[in-house]
């Protein structure tokens, strides 16, 4: 069998299909991925075979965050789908194309920002699956913004009237697989799957090989203290200038007690006291075992990796579906949400105080944790793929 993963220039939207990537590969099928090859090159394994599509956007793709960082709410949807999403599909549907010509894939997988990948495995006739690297689409999540979820509905509708393939009568949607949608989550997180038809697979989350991170001084880490990460991704680290704030003010008054490891620039940051460990970056996967909880910005993949851990969570959510997410870990009761551009220090620390001492968050954050090892995860995910061809 042959695979096509089909992705956005984004790490979080790539990793998933690297693990599912790697499993298909043991056993014996071919992959490729197709996107704009330059950024793909320094988020997928060395030996990964790329199909350029969209090069021409794809650095000016990743750099748009420089203008969408501060936006919020419904500016910052309109800014995603107007100037990214849209955009790229445009972008990279010659490229697919002839990814697809050349590769001849038996299936077509399409991460959900990858509006391409469906548009051109219709138009060709090519089986094809969604990645849905978060599960913040399949709840609907306009319901309570009818006309949001409208002007959505339109820019999808535009998109594909430019290439021919307006919907259907029944109305088919590119961000959803008709045949088979993979979920890298779990029912314990995103709620009841009974709310789902079947070719919704809750295969879990998927963990693949990352590229290497610098050093890191794990000899620093504080037996005598409980640790915790604070990381607010890769994207959003300028945004949250106010929030270090609260962090080391929460710091300082936990100091005797917990060891704060913060992925921060430094230049944000200053001077750091000894229990607080500053790093540019941190290899999370590595370090998640020999944390007590996380602070994070509710990003779906370090949530997902957290609570793979047992990790309960502090959530503050910035924009996207950060704050769909953020919901979805405190309903399962796995943590608390604090409020991304108005947190006190104080606030901070109890919450801290909270999921590290009261045993419910663990608790549920340990049910999440055996969901997850249950739903399979990259081979899971590859066991649907086969079967789908």
């Amino acid at each position: 069998m042959r695979v096509l993963f089909t992705v956005p220039p984004l790490a979080g939207h790539v990793n998933p299909t690297v693990a599912v990537g790697a499993e298909l590969a043991a056993r014996g099928h071919e992959v490729a991925w197709t996107g704009p090859a330059a950024a793909l090159a320094r988020l997928l394994p060395a030996q990964a075979r790329i199909l350029p599509a969209g090069e021409d956007v794809g650095g000016g793709y990743s750099a748009l965050h420089e203008r969408w960082r501060d936006l919020r709410g419904v500016g910052a949807l309109r800014f995603l789908w107007e100037e990214a999403l849209v955009p790229l599909a445009r972008a990279m549907v010659p490229g697919v194309t002839r990814a697809v010509r050349a590769f001849g894939p038996d299936v077509l997988v399409a991460d959900q920002q990858a509006l391409a990948g469906p548009l051109v495995a219709r138009r060709l006739g090519v089986p094809w699956a969604t990645s849905a690297s978060t599960s913040a689409e399949l709840t609907r999540p306009f319901a309570d913004f009818p006309k949001v979820g409208e002007w959505v509905a339109g820019q999808i509708t535009g998109l594909l009237a430019e290439y021919g393939a307006a919907r259907d009568p029944g109305g088919w949607d590119p961000r959803f697989s008709e045949r088979l949608v993979l979920v890298f989550s779990t029912p314990e997180l995103v709620g009841s799957a009974g709310d789902f038809p079947p070719h919704h697979a809750f295969v879990g989350p998927a963990f693949g090989a990352r590229p290497p991170s610098p050093g890191f001084p794990w000899q620093r880490l504080d037996p005598a203290r409980r640790r915790v990460l604070v990381s607010l991704g890769t994207l959003n680290q300028e945004a949250g200038a106010r929030f270090y704030g609260a962090v080391l003010g929460a710091a300082e008054r936990l100091a005797e007690e917990v060891q704060f490891v913060l992925a921060a620039p430094a230049a944000l940051i200053g001077a750091t006291p000894d229990h607080v460990l500053l790093q540019e970056s941190v290899p999370q996967l590595e370090l998640l075992p020999h944390l007590d909880a996380v602070v994070c910005h509710a990003g779906h993949n370090t949530v997902c990796e957290a609570l793979a851990h047992g990790l309960p969570l502090v959530v503050a959510p910035i924009r996207d579906d950060q704050p769909i997410v953020a919901r979805q870990v405190v309903e399962a009761g796995a943590g608390i949400r604090v409020r991304f551009g108005r947190t006190r220090a104080e606030e901070l620390r109890d919450a801290l105080t909270a999921v590290l001492d009261e045993p419910g968050p663990r608790r549920a954050a340990r049910r999440i944790q055996a969901s997850f090892a249950a739903a399979g995860g990259a081979a899971a995910a590859a066991d649907r793929l086969e079967k789908l061809s």
